[in-house]
């Protein structure tokens, strides 16, 4: 049985949900009145008793937060975002783990998701709203229904190498319908993506396994699609700024000249720092792993 609570700071600690406000006005130039902003958890596993020690102890912290068990009294605008299926929650995470801390062992499934309300704005900006809070690439829109159920997908025994007859020509309606009954974490878009490879370039239907492998290194935590997007036009407005990009350039063209797999990223300008001071003689403690983008200093304090 799956059991629902929501979870909203009290007025006076609420910072999250002014700071939401702040953030769609400064950046869309939409104000928002009564702003507020609950965390949903949906869980599956625990006995009445349970949850309610859960709630209290875990989802919630008395002194600070209001607890509902549904949020029907709102009138206004309605967001639901959370994350896409495949994609590391962290708040799920740490949740899971607390409440098998609690129970001495249990392991529940959680799914947790934030709202955001506020008075009722215009369809267009309600629309422009909603793409200012999802990101694509490792969320959705969520519904304000919670779910029946908190079980993954079973799939049969022997089916990981099972080719995905006609794939490859499915059209849009039965592409969508695959999407649907597969639980993929990549979008639509995404998948279709892939049909294309396949029917293109290697001309054949691609198994239950290939598809899921790719959906899985598909995910932004995975294959760091933000952090990788190639910068091929930085505009600065700040002098200051554009002197730390025009450092950041040339140390970037000192250690890659010549090299066509390297361009300016985010993930250069996050890495290169340690790998310029390495180069100078200033990192000679780096503990080195064979992960392109981690690595470890060793530092006596």
């Amino acid at each position: 049985m799956v059991r629902t609570v929501y979870v909203e700071k009290k007025r006076e600690y609420d910072v999250a949900a002014p700071r939401f406000a702040a953030d769609v006005l400064g950046v869309l130039g939409i104000e928002l009145t009564n702003p507020r902003r609950f965390i949903r958890y949906c869980v599956d596993g625990l006995s009445d008793e349970q949850f309610a020690a859960a709630v209290e102890n875990v989802f919630s912290e008395p002194p600070l937060d209001e607890v509902y068990e549904n949020i029907d009294f709102l009138k206004g605008d309605i967001v639901v975002v959370e994350y896409l299926d495949g994609q590391y929650d962290q708040r799920m995470d740490s949740a899971v783990q607390c409440v098998q801390f609690l129970t001495g062992g249990l392991r529940p499934l959680i799914k947790c998701s934030t709202v955001y309300a506020f008075d009722k704005v215009d369809a267009k900006s309600l629309e422009r709203i909603k793409k200012h809070l999802i990101n694509p690439v490792d969320s959705k829109e969520g519904s304000l229904v919670p779910p029946d159920s908190l079980a993954p997908i079973q799939f049969t025994q022997g089916k990981m190498r099972v080719e995905q007859e006609g794939f490859i020509a499915l059209d849009q309606s039965g592409l969508s319908e695959l999407y649907t009954s597969m639980g993929f974490a990549m979008t639509l878009d995404d998948l279709k993506f892939v049909q294309n490879y396949f029917a293109n370039t290697e001309k054949r239907n691609p198994t239950f396994t290939e598809l899921k492998v790719i959906d899985t290194y598909w995910s932004d935590h995975c294959r760091h699609t933000t952090f990788n997007t190639e910068l091929k036009s930085i505009k600065v407005i700040s002098p200051e700024i554009q002197e730390s990009v025009n450092h950041y350039l040339a140390i970037f063209n000192e250690n890659y000249s010549g090299r066509k797999d390297k361009y300016p990223c985010l993930m250069s300008i996050a890495t290169l720092a340690a790998k310029q001071l390495k180069k100078l003689g200033y990192l000679n403690n780096l503990d080195e792993s064979d992960e392109i983008n981690a690595c470890s200093v060793v530092v006596n304090v």
